[in-house]
């Protein structure tokens, strides 16, 4: 309820204004976005890989509203996948397939995807396709099942608040790759989504079993909750094969640091470019430590 209200008080004019054209709320943001620019990018995910964490770099931006804005999101991502290669970084990246047209042309969207992946494999590299409103779980999952076994260096993910993940699961463990299991971010009605908070952990819990007694693929466990991270590490404590944490870029840095420190694969979620604004209401709409840290930097205090 929280969370759709805070989005809601997001999408108003007056909200946007304040965050996007002041530069308190800009620099603010700075926090949990990596810069406007793949250099400030590229730059950053130098520094934390210095600091023993891995990265997976998204540009930002999602449901284009004509083919060409999807092939220039498309070669945003091959330009970004010639920088990781380059600079010789730890690092995959993210996308989201309405950025690349889904929705508004699928076949164009897997061929973009296609080629994405294709880079990512001369990169050396991977790619990670995030998952988005429940309208398109189903088409996002055709379209990385092609690409998957086409390419085989992909990865998906899977949100534990929808209450189809755990039957999505059947059909994506069996292609490989690497599975990241995050709590969800979209507000969704009841007949899709759990929507008591102990719901959602008892579900991501469940699936996070279900990842670490499946040998065929990679988990990576998304979140910031300690009761939800001790569980998984709990579970893992006998897997013979590589799993991760992933953690948004500018939360729990500390916690982060002390995961890596302990020796656990953390890969931190680094998101950059101009389309910043719809990604930033989620994470303050998810998480109500985020959302009193930027009211407190914004009334400066």
């Amino acid at each position: 309820m929280m969370r759709s209200v805070l989005l809601a008080v997001t999408e108003r004019s007056v909200t946007k204004m304040l965050v996007t054209d002041t530069p308190v709320g800009r620099a603010v943001a700075r926090r949990f976005v990596a810069g406007d620019t793949l250099a400030s990018a590229i730059e950053v995910t130098g520094d934390l890989n210095r600091q023993g964490l891995k990265v997976s770099l998204d540009h930002l931006g999602e449901h284009v509203a004509a083919i060409e804005e999807a092939t220039e999101a498309r070669d945003a991502y091959l330009a970004c996948l010639e920088e990781i290669a380059a600079n010789e970084l730890d690092a995959n990246i993210s996308i989201k397939l309405t950025q690349l047209g889904m929705g508004l042309d699928d076949d164009a969207a897997s061929q973009h995807l296609n080629e994405i992946a294709e880079a990512a494999l001369d990169a050396g590299t991977t790619v990670t396709v995030d998952m988005e409103e429940s309208e398109y779980t189903r088409t996002t999952i055709d379209l990385y099942a092609a690409a998957q076994t086409k390419y085989g260096n992909l990865g998906i993910a899977v949100q534990s608040y929808l209450h189809r993940t755990a039957e999505d699961l059947d059909r994506i463990i069996p292609l490989g790759g690497h599975v990241r299991l995050c709590k969800g971010a979209y507000a969704e009605p009841h007949d899709v989504a759990f929507q008591s908070s102990d719901e959602i952990a008892d579900s991501f819990d469940r699936l996070g079993v279900l990842l670490m007694e499946s040998p065929g693929v990679t988990p990576a466990i998304a979140s910031h909750d300690d009761a939800r991270l001790t569980r998984v590490i709990e579970a893992a404590e006998h897997r013979t094969g590589p799993w991760e944490f992933q953690m948004l870029y500018g939360v729990r840095r500390d916690r982060q640091a002390e995961l890596a420190a302990a020796g656990y694969d953390v890969r931190v979620y680094l998101p950059y470019g101009e389309a910043w604004y719809p990604y930033l209401t989620r994470r303050l709409a998810e998480r109500p430590a985020n959302l009193l840290f930027f009211v407190r930097a914004l009334v400066g205090g």
